[in-house]
């Protein structure tokens, strides 16, 4: 089948190496490179990277929905547009352009948590099963008919690095599993439940800000959930001081403030959550490298009765 394929960070290029194994990629469409480190050098995106590996055409419009790269995209004459983590909205006229349509591969069950940042947002949430979904597009965010869908289970340990990975290598599978039905004519198309509908809202740094009231597995999720991304965060000493991993106890200081610092020891260091107190294990403190907490308390002073913010 010919297929151009729309997708831009290392989550797509497991779907583009896929298709390659039974496809002829005809085009790559994948977001403007972008300058990055401290000398602003322009860097590749991770899907033009290896389109490029294989001589694939790349296109990088700034807004797909133009009229010359709709043009230009009907020229390569495709039987389906396949779209994984590509960072744009497709205009009617691309969305119908394809014999086979557009399919996308979404990387949550839907239509729970339709948006930008569905696998982040259920570890945080603290779920233990996830998955993928493919679908064909459609104008709304996330809201076309599904097609096929596949479980990943999300493990205690598992942070967003962790899962992401699991669910790209899912997510190209049920790619090539989704095009075979689409030609074998198997599939059914389902409507999503919009009544069921839940969101999954982009990530941001104020995200991972620590709320202490929390009970202490929430925030653990938090931690799992916001790494190795912005990070899982509270104040201490007027800076930021990221938090990574850490286990909760069932420890009362009944006289003690929520983020209060409650034990100092030579390991780690404990703070008290909704339901306890929470033993930080992992942290980094700005400019710094993630280091085991016994490592910064080397380094740093720290005291009971310090508030983090």
């Amino acid at each position: 089948m010919k297929v151009i394929f729309m997708g831009t960070p290392d989550f797509a290029v497991y779907s583009l190496k896929a298709l390659l194994t039974k496809h002829e990629v005809v085009a790559v469409v994948t977001q403007p490179d972008k300058p990055k480190g401290r000398g602003k050098k322009m860097q590749f995106t991770p899907v033009k990277e290896l389109a490029l590996e294989h001589g694939i055409e790349v296109l990088q419009p700034i807004k797909v929905r133009e009229p010359e790269m709709i043009e230009k995209l009907r020229s390569y004459g495709a039987d389906l547009i396949a779209v994984t983590a590509f960072g744009q909205l497709l205009p009617e006229d691309i969305l119908n352009m394809p014999k086979y349509g557009c399919i996308n591969v979404h990387g949550s069950l839907l239509p729970e948590y339709r948006g930008a940042a569905p696998m982040q947002r259920a570890i945080i949430d603290g779920k233990k099963v996830t998955g993928i979904t493919t679908m064909f597009m459609a104008k709304g965010m996330d809201t076309g008919d599904m097609l096929l869908k596949t479980e990943v289970e999300i493990l205690p340990t598992d942070n967003f690095e962790d899962l992401h990975d699991k669910m790209a290598e899912a997510g190209a599978q049920l790619l090539l599993e989704t095009i075979d039905g689409l030609e074998a004519g198997t599939i059914e198309r389902i409507p999503q439940d919009d009544a069921l509908a839940t969101h999954a809202p982009m990530i941001h740094k104020e995200t991972g800000h620590i709320d202490w009231s929390m009970k202490g597995q929430q925030i653990i999720d938090l931690m799992r959930g916001m790494y190795p991304g912005h990070g899982a965060y509270a104040i201490f000493e007027e800076e930021p001081l990221k938090m990574f991993w850490a286990e909760a106890e069932a420890k009362d200081y009944p006289d003690a403030a929520y983020g209060e610092i409650v034990e100092v020891t030579k390991k780690d260091f404990a703070v008290k959550c909704g339901d306890g107190i929470l033993r930080i294990k992992e942290v980094q403190a700005r400019g710094g490298k993630k280091m085991a907490a016994d490592a910064y308390l080397r380094g740093h002073a720290m005291n009971t009765g310090v508030l983090f913010q």
